[in-house]
């Protein structure tokens, strides 16, 4: 496991090609030094990518809007988002709906086809029990194409795309540090075993935590060299051998 300190657009291409890219960037969304979208990292991104590899990107719906054309300037294609659930929020506006939610949207080459993706179907075992049923598109979905799915009495079903994970307010060491069993999640449904994943705003290196849990191998990038450090020293604390040190 490495732990890079500087700028990602610099340290991280040449680190890949990665089998699967996290990325959390800046939103753009508060007043925050801290707090600025990053420019021309998408395409570097995209071309580290292996050619079964996907990227991961967590955001607002509002940075998602900003930031459509740089997506589609990369020749990235969007293939699922799943919304990620918290206990609690931020209140923006006071006058308006409490955010207790942000997105993780898939994305994968353009020129390649979704079926090449590494991709392992999330279910989950609290299904009812209920007799063997085919299911068919419904016929508003037009030209998506017919997909059967097969549920056994008891047996998994498909994941929802709403999933719910407590914060780590209070114990967090980033201020917009993700939990580690969401990000988990992430790293073994779009990571072959052993496969690279690459952290390209690492934080505080929660997702670091999820490869070593996972199995698979990490590459991480922060810029911040205090938070570098103290990503580090919490990657190592997990690890039988020594984190990698910046060159």
């Amino acid at each position: 496991m490495t732990l890079l300190c500087g700028d990602c657009r610099d340290l991280m291409p040449a680190q890949g090609p990665y089998d699967l890219i996290l990325a959390d960037p800046p939103y753009g969304e508060t007043s925050l030094s801290w707090d600025r979208r990053v420019e021309g990292w998408l395409p570097l991104a995209a071309q580290a990518l292996t050619p079964s590899g996907s990227l991961s990107v967590f955001g607002s719906l509002r940075s998602f809007m900003a930031t459509e054309v740089d997506f589609r300037a990369a020749r990235l294609r969007h293939a699922q988002e799943i919304v990620w659930e918290k206990q609690n929020g931020s209140v923006f506006h006071a006058d308006r709906f409490r955010r207790v939610h942000e997105l993780i949207v898939q994305f994968y080459p353009a020129t390649a086809r979704w079926q090449d993706i590494y991709n392992v179907v999330a279910t989950t075992d609290d299904a009812r029990a209920r007799t063997v049923r085919r299911k068919r598109r419904p016929p508003h979905t037009g030209a998506i194409a017919a997909g059967i799915y097969r549920s056994l009495d008891g047996g998994p079903r498909l994941a929802r795309s709403v999933q719910r994970f407590r914060n780590v307010h209070g114990r967090a060491i980033h201020p917009t540090e993700k939990p580690v069993p969401l990000l988990d999640l992430l790293v073994r449904v779009s990571c072959p075993p052993d496969g690279l994943v690459g952290d390209w705003f690492a934080g505080s290196g929660a997702a670091g935590v999820a490869c070593r849990l996972a199995g698979r191998r990490y590459v991480g990038c922060e810029i911040d060299p205090d938070m570098a450090r103290r990503a580090r020293d919490r990657l190592a604390a997990i690890l039988p051998f020594p984190v990698g040190e910046p060159s």
